[in-house]
């Protein structure tokens, strides 16, 4: 008996959404990189279809046609970004090399930001903005602007959680049961939802027999609107981009003598700053040459010598 294709990564070729038609048209089941180390990456594995049962709901909460232009400045590595490009081709839209084309874009709250910084952008322009918690004072500034502002909660793992149109609340994506357990983790249903980790690798996917599934993220439900409070204890989310404590802490460990712990600070550009915390003055040295390994987003920008953790 033959054995399962293996999954199809994405990343490969420069175009993304070529190789995912590609694997839905062989009957591949896709691998998408998340947070891991550069030697061992962590790869979510899903099926085509997990995606393509979706987009009809984008295309339409979005009003994407096929005379649409797409911007889409992030890298496809980050899921949210490599979906986009995808949904986009499932549309026919085209994707802009530059602002001033689109009438679409998909950004992260820094990349609004930063988009709003030219005055000449935004007006009528469909936003959908994920990565990280949205501002209220970032969605008055893109109203202000004639922003048509969509913002989502997801993650590689469960695919669209829940949606929100013109700044306002987070409801369940078309599609998605959402449940917020008694410790206050989110937990989603849908058909939306990964088959897991390649390799059967730990993470922060978990699974209830029931068919919920979690990473860990805290929230809460207010008349039937999901508020996100924050990841996991295990996440940092920085400039869009979620990084697992563990994996960071696995890498900085290895050449330690003493304790090693990462957080994430606020930052008000990046959402979270990568912080690494050693108690030997002696391992800041080695832990930051170690750290050379992770990947940009993984790799902390603020170093701290403390007594004790």
């Amino acid at each position: 008996m033959s054995s399962a294709p293996e999954p199809r990564d994405l990343l490969v070729s420069a175009d993304p959404a070529r190789e995912f038609w590609a694997a839905h048209e062989s009957g591949q089941r896709i691998a998408l990189r998340t947070s891991g180390t550069t030697a061992a990456p962590r790869v979510v594995v899903r099926t085509t279809a997990s995606w393509i049962d979706s987009f009809e709901a984008v295309t339409q909460l979005t009003r994407m046609t096929d005379t649409s232009m797409v911007w889409i400045p992030g890298p496809p590595a980050a899921t949210m970004n490599l979906f986009a490009r995808v949904h986009a081709s499932f549309a026919g839209a085209t994707l802009a090399a530059e602002a001033q084309q689109a009438t679409h874009a998909v950004l992260t709250p820094l990349g609004l930001r930063r988009a709003l910084a030219d005055d000449g952008w935004g007006d009528g322009v469909t936003t959908v903005v994920a990565g990280d918690a949205l501002p209220p004072s970032l969605v008055t500034q893109a109203r202000e602007r004639g922003v048509l502002l969509h913002h989502y909660y997801g993650a590689s793992e469960l695919s669209f959680v829940a949606w929100g149109s013109g700044g306002q609340g987070l409801m369940p994506f078309p599609g998605v049961e959402c449940r917020v357990d008694e410790d206050g983790v989110i937990w989603a249903r849908s058909g939306y939802l990964s088959d897991g980790y390649l390799g059967g690798r730990s993470g922060p996917l978990r699974r209830h027999e029931d068919g919920f599934a979690t990473v860990g993220d805290r929230g809460s439900l207010v008349d039937g609107a999901l508020v996100v409070h924050g990841r996991g204890e295990e996440g940092i989310t920085t400039a869009g981009v979620t990084v697992v404590v563990a994996d960071v802490e696995a890498v900085l460990r290895r050449v330690a003598r003493g304790a090693v712990l990462v957080v994430g600070l606020p930052d008000p550009r990046l959402g979270e700053v990568v912080t690494a915390v050693v108690t030997e003055p002696s391992d800041l040295e080695p832990v930051q040459v170690a750290a050379s390994a992770l990947t940009p987003a993984q790799r902390p920008r603020r170093w701290e010598v403390v007594r004790e953790i």
